[in-house]
């Protein structure tokens, strides 16, 4: 019994770690909006280029443009996404299809949890996080960048795919050692139990 509730406790650790970089990740909306609103504002003055230096910064090359900004919200976007799964699995808001989940009792639904997780969950974050290694890959050695003026190193970006895939591949093995620790030391039996001396 001890030893699953173990288990129960090393699947919730796992689960909250992979959600801190979801929610810090969530602050990225605010330099998202301050890009926005600054590409409104350059707009209406008909600013191109922002600003301009010497030499090579990460990311920005060598100027900061409307086109910089535009593109940097999408980088940024991306970034809250792909963290961002994690965090939604972990705090049970991902998009789920309740016709059977809903109508069961706990029991079930952790195990509809573990088999989806098992079977669909970690293969995929596993599969999508080795094939994207070359995409990053690819994107590195052939300097991708922006084509209109915008933002260079295109792997920065490229790079939280398999980054993301990885957080969320831990939050699912974290979520299926929870409820696997859960299942095997009768929690939900026990809950049930409890809830039923309480309404007799």
């Amino acid at each position: 019994m001890a030893f699953f509730k173990a288990i129960e406790r090393v699947g919730r650790a796992l689960g909250e770690i992979s959600a801190w970089p979801g929610r810090l990740a969530s602050w990225l909306i605010l330099p998202v909006i301050l890009a926005a609103l600054f590409v409104v504002i350059g707009s209406l003055f008909g600013v191109g280029t922002i600003a301009q230096w010497e030499g090579r910064v990460l990311l920005f090359s060598n100027q900061l443009t409307l086109t910089s900004l535009v593109e940097l919200q999408w980088h940024l976007f991306a970034v809250m996404i792909m963290l961002g799964g994690a965090y939604a699995l972990r705090e049970n808001h991902h998009v789920r299809v309740d016709l059977i989940y809903a109508g069961v009792g706990p029991k079930w639904q952790r195990i509809i949890d573990i088999v989806g997780d098992l079977v669909l969950l970690l293969p995929y974050c596993a599969l999508i996080a080795w094939l994207s290694l070359g995409f990053v890959d690819m994107a590195y050695r052939s300097g991708e960048g922006s084509d209109y003026g915008g933002l260079s190193d295109r792997y920065l970006v490229k790079a939280f795919l398999p980054i993301g895939l990885c957080v969320l591949f831990l939050a699912g093995l974290g979520r299926i050692l929870e409820n696997l620790g859960a299942l095997l030391s009768g929690k939900d039996s026990e809950q049930g139990r409890g809830t039923q001396e309480t309404n007799g």
